[in-house]
C-alpha cells in the first residue's frame, strides 16, 4: 500500500518521463521513415556507388550497440560539429538514424516484392522511372511493409531507455530518480516495467488497427509477388 501511495504521489513526475519516452519514439520513427524509405529506393533502383554507400550506412548503424552510438554522438560527433544540442535531440537522432538502417531493409524487401511487371507496364505507358516509383511502387510497398515496420515501435520503445545514459529525462531516468528519493527499488522498477509493457501493448493495438485499414486484399505482407 505504501508503494502504491508513493506511485500516486510521484505519478505526475513519471508522466513527464512517459511523455519524453513517447516523444523519443515518435521522433525516431519519423526520422527512420524519412531516411529509410529513400535509402530503400536507392538500394533497389540506385547506381552501384549509391547502393554501396547505403550498404555501409546500414552496416555501421546496425553493427554498433545503441549505447555506443549515443556516446559517440553525444561526446564526439555533435561537439566536433560545434553543436550544443539538448540530450533529447541527441537521443532522438541516434535512435532515428539507427532505426533508418533497419527500416530501409524493411522497405527494400517490400519494394522488391512488387512485381517488376508493374514497372515495365508503367514505363510502356510513358511514365518516367521516378514517376512510376512514386505513384505505383511506393504506395503499394509502404502498405506491404507495414507489418514488418510495426516491429520498429517496440524496438525503439525499449531502446529509448538507453538514453538514460546521457541524461535524457525519459521514463527510466524518472524512475531511477524516484528510487533515489524513496529508497524503494524493486517495486518502483517493476512499476516502470509495467508502464513499458502497457505502452508497448497500446502502441501495437494502434498499429494493428492501421494494418487492417491499409492491408492489400489477397496479399499476406510476408512473401510473394503482387
Amino acid at each position: 500500500m505504501d508503494v502504491f501511495l508513493i506511485l500516486i504521489d510521484w505519478f505526475p513526475y513519471l508522466l513527464s518521463g512517459i511523455m519524453v519516452t513517447l516523444g523519443l519514439v515518435a521522433a525516431a520513427l519519423i526520422i527512420g521513415i524519412l531516411l529509410g524509405l529513400p535509402m530503400a529506393i536507392g538500394q533497389v533502383y540506385g547506381s552501384r556507388p549509391l547502393k554501396a554507400a547505403i550498404g555501409i550506412y546500414v552496416w555501421f548503424f546496425r553493427g554498433l550497440p545503441v549505447l555506443l552510438l549515443l556516446f559517440m554522438f553525444y561526446f564526439t560527433v555533435f561537439p566536433l560539429l560545434n553543436l550544443d544540442v539538448p540530450e533529447f535531440f541527441v537521443g532522438a537522432t541516434v535512435l532515428g538514424l539507427r532505426g533508418a538502417a533497419y527500416q530501409s531493409q524493411i522497405f527494400r524487401g517490400a519494394i522488391q516484392s512488387i512485381s517488376e511487371g508493374q514497372m515495365t507496364a508503367a514505363r510502356s505507358l510513358g511514365m518516367s522511372r521516378m514517376t512510376a516509383i512514386k505513384t505505383i511502387i511506393i504506395p503499394q510497398a509502404t502498405r506491404v511493409a507495414l507489418p514488418g515496420w510495426s516491429n520498429e515501435y517496440p524496438n525503439i520503445l525499449t531502446d529509448s531507455a538507453v538514453c538514460y545514459a546521457i541524461g535524457v529525462a525519459e521514463l527510466l531516468t524518472r524512475t531511477s530518480q524516484i528510487v533515489a528519493q524513496t529508497y524503494i527499488t524493486m517495486p518502483i522498477y517493476l512499476a516502470c516495467a509495467g508502464i513499458f509493457i502497457l505502452l508497448n501493448y497500446a502502441g501495437m493495438i494502434v498499429i494493428r488497427k492501421l494494418e487492417e485499414r491499409v492491408a492489400i486484399p489477397g496479399f499476406s505482407g510476408n512473401s510473394g509477388m503482387v
